[in-house]
């Protein structure tokens, strides 16, 4: 592939609902772009961006993936990302390379929630973007349906730029609403048409709303409009592609991804309409300076690259896809990735069509490559010179809050299974792997729990260990609300040496649950020597551990030590800390014991038509809605406290009651005692555990 300058690339992200058509009209801008002889379908597992086994196996995408292509002396760069919710990290990172945008609605089914989400995204980002409807070949595609939503919930920004034309129920042709022409397709070849008589009123509709857009973009085109003036098509164009630019229009386009058709005008508008990154503005810091370095896409300024995406696959390697921010990157230069306080040299740079890396010498300001082996590099790392070190600001990415407990099926595996899901966390950004060694379980942290059964599947298919995902434990802990007064002997004789440790305690709460425990001593006259004291401190510390209710750690216990007795020849510090551990079990269970639960600030967004089914559901999860917040979008933040136990599932349940609208955050917030029946389930698990011989972990 030829080099291209700055001016001359467009870096658009399809994004879109699950099942829209992203992959599919990626695979045939491809195919006329020359990429493939022949093109695919997802349903046949062999279209250029859902390469990977999962993505094949699943007939969806579940990671972003390039595809460059070369189309009207321009290169565009094609970013085709997943629409499933629980692969929105994917989506947030191909959103940070892209400079525009194509929001991919089927016409089949209609404006989707995923629809929704594309255009918040944008919205959120300022990306200038336009529309396409797929499926215009489907008998019920309604792109009437499409427009018509589209302006009721985004106003006079939506332009049609196109209006279709059926015979005998089949999608044949269109009709330009600039240039007020319609055209066929005839086998490979477009052919000039008269309008039907059915699209004459259609046609005057959209032309309507398409110069009431236009006209908006100044107040002379507001005057002229207004006066009865009728633009010539190039003012139109003109303002078209400068209002696209400033997010004042958002075009709409239509054709079928299946039959190739109404692509290649798509693309002719990407090249046309899309705007470079040459006037985009993006600054960092001069880590050197600590001045703003103003990067803009200058490929004279210094060089410097943004590392927003990272893939580390078993087969084709570890890639880091950039961005060049300013400047030229080259084979061969010395790059500077000051986060790691690492130099490298670039071997070779890369272009990825999809899975295959295509070499390059060099990569011009606003353009999207790889590089391979960058030993220290991670997604949001920054690559510069010694010379002009640079900090760009990291992308921000969702935090995942579901999570399952995984085990290893085979214990050999656990350093490897460990040292893959590293791996994986680099290249995916909301998976995170904790390991809550108080409750014995290590947890697997996603988007979703289909994101989490990817990340599953891929141990297995790619890496060739296998994990079992469960419910995760709560972090229950133990406590107690009395005081209790005990004394254990530990006599212990066997011939010879014995042990014989001998103590008084009482244990009472201690008032902060922050710490597991507190120990004092009140020993008067030497009954037990000081030298023991430590012993008794380290049984204590054994103990809390693991507590005698139900197996949870233990917080807020004080224990002292006020009386016992020694043997001058068979005590010991290990008698002293037995016998310690074995009053603590009888002091613990005499004081009141209780369980404690966590329990957790909750936040939910959603709008304003589910505000009742959420506050009902969070009732049910033994929830306390605290308040309810505008967020100004039509949507209501509902603030509610509830047990973490109770959070279990709740992201599958929240898109269920919304229709995927809702979203939600939590975060620690304290313990509370847990109801009586939860205390006394975990109880009685416990027992049942024992009994049947299984160690309770």
């Amino acid at each position: 592939m030829n080099v291209y300058t700055t001016e001359k690339i467009r870096n658009v992200v399809l994004l879109g609902h699950g099942g829209a058509g992203k992959t599919s009209l990626a695979e045939a801008m491809g195919y006329l772009a020359g990429l493939t002889s022949r093109m695919g379908k997802v349903d046949d597992c062999n279209t250029i961006s859902d390469f990977g086994k999962e993505e094949q196996k699943r007939h969806t995408s579940v990671s972003t993936s390039v595809i460059p292509m070369e189309w009207g002396g321009c290169k565009i760069n094609v970013i085709d990302s997943p629409g499933c919710f629980d692969f929105v990290g994917e989506m947030e990172e191909a959103v940070s390379a892209a400079d525009a945008a194509i929001i991919v609605v089927s016409g089949k089914a209609g404006v989707e929630v995923g629809t929704e989400k594309a255009w918040e995204i944008c919205e959120k980002n300022n990306l200038p973007r336009m529309f396409y409807v797929t499926d215009m070949d489907v008998d019920n595609a309604s792109y009437k349906n499409v427009v018509e939503t589209l302006t009721e919930s985004y106003g006079k920004k939506i332009a049609p730029l196109h209006l279709p034309i059926r015979e005998n129920e089949k999608f044949v042709g269109y009709i330009n609403v600039i240039s007020e022409k319609a055209q066929k397709w005839e086998g490979k070849e477009v052919v000039d048409c008269e309008i039907p008589d059915y699209s004459v009123d259609y046609l005057a509709t959209y032309r309507e709303l398409l110069m009431e857009a236009v006209a908006e973009t100044s107040e002379d085109m507001m005057d002229r409009y207004f006066g009865g003036e009728i633009f010539s098509e190039d003012e139109i164009r003109a303002a078209i592609r400068i209002s696209v630019n400033n997010r004042a229009i958002m075009p709409i386009s239509m054709g079928s991804n299946i039959l190739c058709q109404g692509v290649y005008t798509l693309l002719d508008d990407i090249v046309k309409l899309l705007p470079s990154p040459m006037n985009k503005e993006v600054a960092g810091i001069n880590l050197k300076t600590n001045e703003i370095f103003h990067a803009n896409y200058d490929f004279a300024k210094a060089k410097s690259a943004y590392i927003w995406k990272t893939i580390v696959d078993p087969f084709i390697g570890k890639y880091s896809l950039i961005k060049v921010m300013s400047g030229v990157i080259k084979t061969d230069d010395l790059i500077y990735n000051k986060e790691k306080e690492i130099e490298e040299k670039i071997g070779k740079l890369y272009i990825l069509q999809g899975s295959k890396p295509i070499e390059v010498k060099e990569l011009h300001a606003g353009d999207i490559g790889a590089v391979a082996k960058l030993t220290a590099a991670r997604t949001g790392n920054t690559l510069s010179t010694k010379a002009t070190p640079i900090q760009f600001g990291k992308y921000e990415i969702s935090k995942p809050y579901t999570y399952l407990r995984y085990k290893p099926k085979n214990k050999a595996d656990v350093d490897k299974i460990a040292q893959t899901l590293q791996k994986m966390s680099h290249e995916d950004q909301t998976l995170k792997v904790v390991n809550d060694s108080e409750n014995h379980q290590t947890l697997l942290y996603g988007m979703g729990e289909q994101h989490l059964e990817v990340i599953a599947s891929r141990l297995l298919n790619e890496y060739k260990v296998e994990i079992e995902l469960s419910k995760p434990k709560v972090a229950y802990r133990e406590t107690i609300k009395k005081k209790s007064d005990v004394e254990y002997k530990y006599k212990k004789q066997s011939g010879g040496h014995g042990q014989y440790g001998h103590v008084k305690m009482r244990f009472e709460p201690s008032g902060n649950l922050e710490v597991p425990y507190e120990f004092a001593q009140e020993v008067v006259g030497g009954a037990v020597p000081k030298n023991f004291f430590p012993a008794v401190e380290k049984g204590m510390q054994e103990s809390v551990t693991r507590g005698p209710l139900a197996a949870y750690p233990v917080v807020g216990v004080k224990g002292i030590l006020y009386d016992g007795s020694y043997h001058p020849v068979d005590s010991s510090e290990m008698a002293f800390k037995m016998a310690t551990i074995q009053a603590f079990k009888k002091g613990f269970m005499d004081a009141g014991p209780i369980l404690l639960e966590p329990i957790a600030s909750l936040k939910v967004i959603v709008p304003e038509q589910f505000t009742g089914d959420i506050m009902g559901d969070l009732n049910k999860r033994r929830g306390r809605v605290l308040g309810m917040n505008p967020t100004g979008d039509g949507k209501q933040c509902i603030e509610a406290e509830l047990p973490t136990s109770s959070l279990y599932g709740y992201c599958t349940d929240l898109r269920s009651m919304t229709g995927g609208r809702g979203n939600y955050s939590y975060e620690f917030a304290r313990y509370e005692q847990a109801p009586q029946e939860v205390q006394e389930k975990e109880v009685a698990a416990r027992a049942e555990a024992v009994a049947e011989g299984y160690k309770v972990d």
